[in-house]
């Protein structure tokens, strides 16, 4: 017998260097050239200062009171716990494909992402026309509203301050994710 899939044939899923599974993407030969140099320069760039992965199996079980809180007039609170609640399962539905970034910039504080701020994202999830994404733009990495306009690209911020980015054919262009949540500190 030759050829086809063989039982315990090559590396088990999800035990590579990125701990996750891996996707085949056809590049132009000028490109490959360049990953190397781009992934180096990404992991050096302070755009998304720092990038976490959630531990495997970790779990943060955190009391969850029965009594919803009000945010118009105050009501008499309730003693005691219903049940816990574990964020990893509240907030990251796909552990495998999941990572946390920092972000550094106020150009995405019109969706209430600011400096210093946690987001969640899921590379798991298809990124589609109106989403925040993370993605690499030219070297540099980037949190922004994804917009489609005709046959057009754009990466655009939530701040006047900041224009539209434009993706054109000359445009070194990745999305490495869906922004999924943001922790947010008052």
């Amino acid at each position: 017998m030759r050829g086809g899939a063989r039982a315990n044939a090559g590396r088990p899923k999800g035990s590579g260097k990125y701990g996750e599974p891996t996707k085949s993407v056809r590049l132009p030969l000028s490109v490959i050239e360049q990953l190397p140099q781009l992934l180096d320069q990404q992991q050096s760039r302070t755009t998304l200062s720092e990038v976490y992965r959630p531990q495997k199996g970790a779990v943060l079980a955190l009391p969850l009171y029965q009594m919803p809180v009000s945010a118009g007039f105050p009501s008499p609170a309730d003693d005691y716990i219903e049940q816990r609640l574990d964020l990893n399962r509240h907030l990251i539905k796909n552990p495998a494909a999941t990572f946390m970034a920092r972000v550094s910039g106020d150009s995405m504080i019109g969706v209430g992402i600011h400096d210093g701020d946690v987001i969640i994202v899921d590379r798991s999830l298809e990124p589609r026309d109106g989403q925040i994404v993370i993605a690499v733009l030219n070297g540099e990495l980037t949190v922004k509203r994804l917009r489609q306009e005709r046959q057009r690209l754009f990466l655009q911020a939530e701040n006047p301050d900041y224009p539209d980015l434009e993706i054109t054919d000359a445009s070194a262009f990745q999305i490495w994710g869906v922004v999924t949540n943001v922790i947010h500190t008052l």
